[in-house]
């Protein structure tokens, strides 16, 4: 009987502890329009146009969402947020996902009470050099000059990626990564280190963009992705099955563009997939054909990354493991079936 007692106790207790469950797709349909968190001014992921239309590649996944939803991609309502705004902006309800550049870590995923519905860009730590220095391998890096803070985690990056290759950098310490970056300008360090995507927004800063160069590989693991609050699992499937739709298109062929010759395929999944088979809306509560508004209205993952982020856009980054896996990449969804 004594067991029984702390059992039924330990039951409540933990019953009462449980995250209340919220229904955010709910509350999207019924407020009419997403709420999606996004960067402040940030060329290719979170800029503004001439039209005074908000644009870029967080800002398509938004609008990806809002298609899946409402089978319209401008029924979105954009927040721009801070990295100090993001998390209780999002934890409070007042954005319904966040989709900024924001890497997926541990506590972020176990501690903050927050869900990442995939990996929409795979960024790291890198060098930027001045091209004339032909800078391709890295033996190329070896009696480098690096203007670089102490103690941070970029600076073990780049002492465990130069030990790793058994080279020699000479280290010129500043405070601020401001100071780093103009250290570099001034020509007082020969390499300037951050994420990648830092780096191509500081690039495009220069008179002669062209002038600088973007080391290939990346020296640390810094994966972005769209975030959702715990304890919603529907809205995590909603999130995460839009991103994935898009990887799916390019990986099918299927684009903006040709999308509706595909429309009597003799392939299953695209079938599937197009809403002309099956009931693969109703499994999500969504239109039967919510992932041919993401596709139709939006693009795959491939016209998104390069109308957004591409070699012809001002920030020309070239999408090495954003690539495909079947093209040497790390981008991959599940099978639609």
């Amino acid at each position: 009987m004594h067991y029984l007692k702390r059992l039924f106790i330990f039951f409540i207790f933990h019953l009462l502890s449980f995250p209340i469950i919220a229904f955010t797709l709910d509350d999207v349909k019924n407020r009419g329009s997403l709420n999606c968190g996004i960067s402040e001014i940030r060329v290719g992921f979170a800029d503004i146009d001439s039209d005074n239309i908000w644009i870029g590649f967080d800002v398509d996944m938004c609008r990806a969402v809002a298609a899946a939803i409402f089978s319209d991609s401008n029924q979105v309502n954009f927040i721009s947020t801070t990295s100090r705004s993001r998390f209780p902006l999002l934890a409070s309800g007042e954005i319904d996902l966040l989709s900024r550049m924001t890497t997926w870590t541990f506590s972020r995923d176990v501690n903050l009470g927050f869900e990442f519905a995939g990996i929409n860009f795979y960024d790291g730590q890198g060098f930027m050099y001045k091209s004339e220095l032909g800078i391709q391998t890295p033996n190329d890096l070896n009696g480098a000059t690096i203007c670089i803070i102490e103690g941070t985690q970029m600076a073990f990056n780049i002492n465990t990626f130069f030990n790793k290759n058994i080279l020699t950098y000479q280290s010129i310490p500043v405070e601020f990564d401001d100071e780093a970056f103009e250290s570099f300008n001034s020509g007082r360090c020969d390499i300037y280190s951050n994420y990648i995507t830092e780096l191509a927004n500081k690039r495009i800063a220069f008179n002669k963009p062209d002038d600088y160069s973007i080391y290939p590989e990346m020296i640390s693991k810094e994966p972005l992705g769209p975030v959702v609050r715990h304890g919603d699992d529907q809205w995590r499937d909603v999130v995460s099955w839009c991103l994935k739709v898009m990887i799916l298109a390019e990986e099918l062929n299927i684009t903006s563009k040709n999308i509706d010759d595909f429309l009597d395929s003799d392939n299953n999944e695209i079938l599937r997939l197009l809403g002309m088979v099956g009931a693969y809306g109703d499994m999500i509560e969504l239109d039967e054909k919510w992932a041919y508004y993401i596709i139709k209205h939006v693009g795959n993952y491939s016209e998104v990354f390069n109308k957004n982020l591409g070699p012809e856009t001002r920030l020309n980054l070239n999408r090495g493991l954003n690539r495909l896996y079947i093209d040497g990449g790390l981008m991959y969804a599940p099978p639609f079936r």
